[in-house]
């Protein structure tokens, strides 16, 4: 069985893989990466089972077009901000310090990547805390993952925390569960919440092919099932 996943669940698909086959189930044959991207090969023609994506957006859009017959939510995420110690920050000084000239912002790369998305969304939502807001932060974020171009992130290692110590950014906003991955790695990191105003949550979608064996549609719903949900919660990520 092969299941296309957004990279911020490479750990826990992994473990609910493993665990799915412990139980009797088919082995499961997993590919990570930017979940717009990951779409954009199932469209044209890649040999998918299972689509779970860091949005709702791209499976349903994949039932559009006659891959799927439904896409379901079967977790939830939210953003942070990831905080070098080169730079003070705290929830309420947040949008300033990104604001700075001097600060390198750091994002995912929109439209390729929903983590890129949705910091346009935290743009927006700034820009009604600050007029202008958004066209500066637009204008100022380095798209450093995510994207056609992105360099391959290290299989080992998480890619936000190694673009921090390198200086490529100060502050990159992406899901709250890679931040405490990427501290993990680098301890002097720091995980700063968004303010209330400028919080986004992300809801995460999955779908099966069509046409897809039994166990493919098994898979799906042992990850929406309450053990599943369990496993997902182990590792930062809320229900639907």
């Amino acid at each position: 069985m092969i299941v296309y996943a957004a990279g911020s669940l490479r750990a826990p698909i992994t473990a609910l893989a493993q665990e799915f086959v412990r139980r009797g189930g088919d082995s499961v044959s997993p590919t990570f990466g930017a979940s717009g991207t990951l779409r954009d090969r199932i469209a044209g023609g890649a040999d998918v089972d299972v689509f779970a994506s860091a949005n709702l957006e791209h499976p349903q859009s994949l039932v559009k077009a006659g891959w799927a017959t439904e896409a379901k939510p079967f977790a939830r995420n939210s953003m942070c901000a990831l905080v070098s110690p080169r730079v003070e920050a705290t929830p309420e000084t947040l949008l300033d310090v990104m604001l700075a000239r001097s600060v390198k912002l750091g994002t995912s790369t929109p439209k390729a990547d929903p983590s890129g998305d949705y910091a346009w969304d935290i743009f927006r939502k700034a820009d009604a805390v600050h007029s202008g807001a958004f066209a500066t932060l637009s204008r100022k974020a380095l798209k450093l993952t995510g994207g056609p171009q992105s360099p391959a992130p290290p299989g080992d290692r998480n890619p936000y925390g190694i673009l921090i110590a390198k200086g490529d950014a100060d502050v990159f906003l992406t899901y709250c569960t890679n931040a405490k991955l990427a501290r993990d790695e680098e301890p002097s990191l720091r995980i700063v919440t968004l303010p209330p105003e400028l919080s986004v949550s992300a809801v995460y979608g999955i779908a099966v092919r069509r046409d897809a064996d039994p166990a493919a549609r098994d898979f799906a719903a042992y990850v929406l099932s309450p053990e599943g949900q369990q496993q997902l919660a182990k590792f930062g990520f809320d229900p639907p």
